[in-house]
């Protein structure tokens, strides 16, 4: 056996720390509902939690249909892998970072709940009381896991393995927790300030956008991109059945974040359902009338795109509005995705002209169309007459864009310095399942 690297033993022993840590907490009983929670909210949002998982491996199908044959095990596993080291975080911190006692409403307090200290039998989520608190945690923890998946599109073919697993716990603990707090803590600063997020418009999109967006800059182009080389997808039906998980679990993600089984939910649900339908006609039309055929991956990509901009407004804004939502931030992604194509940005998948400005869109649509009609607990929007409203949307997402975008920069920058970051362009041009895997997708490819 080859003798271990401390780089290469780093992350088993944190593991293993954390393992041996978990053995002194103490048992605690679970929760006893005695008529305080609701049967039907349980089971909602036990199915929503479910849901908001199974995208990931969605999201997992839909980036690897997308990269060339070599890369496509070690871009779905990249997704994937997500759900083990934000579970473990998760668990031992990143919930309380979220969710536990504020300070000075910019973060949790890490010991509030330590370990999920008091979180199995505590009293319920403020804004959720009709569920137990650990259902709320665990519905939460689906979002944390994705939201990291989301960059994976970004720096595809190019990442080490391992660089991206140590990205995955610090953007988890800086850049995910953070925001999260902001947003959906009670005491949080852009909570209190009346900015509006139903579901993760800032805390899960523009954060991963803004994320992926620094990721491509600091790693640079890929070899076949700077050649101007054609990346064939590895597999069109992946992509069509990525885009289908996704859109089946974004009904837990949007619906569920009603916290209950409840009209909002099933509006949420409605709304969610219309934008992305309404995107993904919008793309594959727009494109029609630009002189390309109608595409498989043209329609599923805006179909995401719809998704991602009825996120932050699915609670708050009207069914017919919806349309509008994703019939506009179809078209305006499109056109980011082809003004990137023309510049040197290297974002492998377009994370961020489809999930940061979808996210972006989606934020400043929620400051137009949101209404009290829908959601008394909401604000209504400039189309309601409330300019005001809508000022707040556009603040609460510059200083999201910018402190997602800068932290990740450095947190990029930083795991460059004490780990090799990317691939040597030897192993870029065999592959990234080979090279960091030792496995490989179906039949070898003949290399270009």
């Amino acid at each position: 056996m080859s003798k271990s690297t401390a780089k290469e033993l780093a992350p088993f022993l944190v593991l293993m720390a954390v393992a041996i840590g978990a053995l002194f907490v103490p048992s605690l009983p679970n929760f006893n509902d005695a008529g305080k929670y609701s049967s039907a909210d349980i089971v909602w949002i036990i199915v929503a939690t479910a849901l908001v998982f199974l995208m990931t491996p969605g999201l997992a199908f839909f980036y690897g249909g997308m990269v060339h044959r070599k890369n496509v095990i070690s871009t779905m596993i990249k997704s994937v892998v997500a759900a083990g080291v934000v579970t473990i975080l998760w668990i031992f911190v990143g919930y309380s970072l979220c969710f536990g006692d504020s300070v000075s409403g910019l973060i949790g307090n890490p010991f509030t709940h330590l370990f999920f200290k008091g979180v199995n039998a505590g009293a319920p989520w403020t804004l959720a009381p009709t569920i137990p608190l650990s259902l709320f945690a665990l519905f939460q923890l689906m979002f944390a896991i994705i939201t990291p998946g989301l960059v994976v599109g970004a720096v595809a073919e190019r990442i080490r393995f391992t660089a991206y697993i140590l990205f995955i716990a610090l953007f988890s603990l800086l850049v995910y927790a953070p925001i999260a707090h902001w947003t959906w803590h009670p005491e949080g600063f852009l909570f209190k300030m009346g900015a509006l997020d139903f579901a993760g418009g800032t805390v899960v999109h523009i954060s991963a956008g803004c994320a992926a967006l620094a990721g491509a800059i600091v790693l640079k182009r890929r070899q076949a991109h700077i050649e101007q080389r054609e990346i064939p997808p590895a597999n069109i039906p992946y992509v069509l059945i990525g885009t289908s998980l996704l859109w089946f679990g974004w009904f837990g993600f949007n619906a569920g974040s009603a916290l209950g089984a409840n009209a909002l939910a099933v509006s949420a649900f409605a709304t969610t359902n219309t934008a992305a339908a309404a995107a993904g006609l919008s793309w594959m039309f727009f494109d029609v009338i630009r002189g390309k055929k109608p595409s498989v991956l043209g329609f599923c990509i805006g179909a995401v795109v719809g998704l991602v901009a009825i996120t932050p407004s699915a609670g708050f804004v009207a069914i017919p509005q919806s349309i509008f939502i994703g019939f506009v931030a179809a078209i305006i992604s499109n056109l980011a995705v082809y003004y990137k194509s023309k510049s040197t940005l290297d974002d492998a998948l377009d994370v961020f002209p489809c999930h940061g400005i979808g996210g972006i869109v989606g934020m400043l649509m929620t400051g137009i169309f949101a209404t009290k009609s829908m959601n008394s607990a909401g604000a209504d929007g400039l189309f309601y007459g409330n300019a005001a409203f809508f000022l707040i949307q556009v603040k609460a997402l510059l200083i999201v864009v910018v402190y997602s975008f800068v932290v990740s920069f450095a947190i990029f920058k930083f795991i460059g310095l004490i780990l090799p970051l990317r691939v040597t362009q030897e192993e870029e041009e065999m592959g990234l399942d080979a090279s960091q895997h030792d496995e490989k997708y179906g039949r070898t490819p003949q290399q270009p």
